[in-house]
């Protein structure tokens, strides 16, 4: 039997009907390498996905019917006594966005503590002093004991507030020149003013959180605001640390006269990293006069004992001899 009996169909029309086979394969090829989704997009997806659910479960606590109904308390509280019309309300205002601490409920629970920790302390005080035979204290150090539970209560929330806008502060110290290091690479890169500082939060939002948290606050600012210098203004009023005051100078000057942003961002990353190593050597210059009282009181009577020590008994065996 021949090959061309054992094949019904031609030979040049089998040719052609696998050559179109081929190529449909070669085409599906392509559009499964090219069109179909790749697995680190569906990672990504997944990804932002995680993302959500996890800061809709660390948003949940804070919608919790407890802590709605203690903060409706509190406004209530706090509006009854107007104490949102103050003339110290500016002023705290600007130290809660100094803490990192923004919108009215920071503000009603800042005036709130500080309206009822001093009736509270002074309750607890007066509960353990007089009430209960805990403490026996004669009247007048009753008296006086209470009055500072008093005190202490009144200015706990501004030796609180004070400690962390501290902390936040030396946290943002520590991240500009890092943050500014990236500044210079966005605006190298051609990015603007808007699209550097997006992604500088962007990129710092792990390793300085409240550095990012700013320069991000910062960029929306100045994509709805109608005067860009005032966002540049309210991040010097928030972040009220010299070196922020004097990135915003930089950037207020680049915005009007059009000077060249990554060069200047460049001179002002070297003056933060000259500065930083300037009071790094001044705390090491300081450490000798700081370390002189410890060995004052902890060296110097162990190394007399040991010196004198020997002496004094042996004197003290010869008067008891004489003696």
């Amino acid at each position: 039997m021949t090959p061309g009996e054992l094949i019904p169909i031609p030979m040049e029309e089998l040719i052609v009907w696998l050559a179109g086979l081929a190529a449909i394969a070669a085409v599906l090829a392509v559009w499964t390498g090219l069109i179909a989704p790749r697995p680190i997009k569906a990672r990504m997806r997944s990804l932002a996905d995680r993302r959500v659910v996890l800061q809709r479960v660390r948003l949940q606590p804070r919608s919790h019917p407890m802590r709605i109904r203690g903060l409706n308390m509190a406004t209530g509280v706090v509006d009854r006594l107007r104490l949102l019309q103050s003339s110290q309300a500016k002023r705290i205002s600007e130290k809660l966005l100094q803490a990192g601490w923004r919108g009215k409920d920071a503000m009603v629970v800042y005036l709130f503590l500080k309206f009822a920790l001093p009736l509270a302390f002074g309750l607890v005080a007066v509960i353990f002093l007089y009430l209960l035979p805990v403490f026996d204290f004669g009247p007048t150090t009753k008296l006086l004991i209470a009055l500072l539970a008093v005190i202490l209560g009144a200015y706990a929330p501004d030796l609180f507030t004070a400690n962390v806008v501290s902390r936040r502060k030396q946290k943002i110290t520590k991240a500009m020149p890092d943050g500014l290091d990236l500044m210079v690479i966005c605006a190298e890169a051609g990015l603007s003013l808007d699209a550097a500082l997006e992604r500088v939060g962007r990129e710092l939002r792990q390793s300085w959180p409240e550095f990012a948290d700013e320069i991000s606050l910062t960029s929306i600012e100045l994509g709805f605001l109608p005067d860009r210098a005032q966002a540049l203004q309210n991040l010097a009023r928030r972040v009220h640390i010299s070196g922020m005051r004097g990135l915003v100078n930089t950037l207020a000057q680049t915005e009007r006269y059009g000077t060249p942003l990554s060069q200047a961002l460049r001179v002002l990353s070297s003056e933060m990293r000259t500065n930083r190593l300037m009071k790094a050597e001044e705390k090491a210059a300081r450490l000798p006069a700081v370390l002189t009282v410890p060995m004052i009181i902890f060296i110097m009577p162990a190394l007399f004992v040991v010196l004198i020590g020997p002496g004094a008994l042996q004197t003290i065996d010869a008067l008891k001899g004489v003696l």
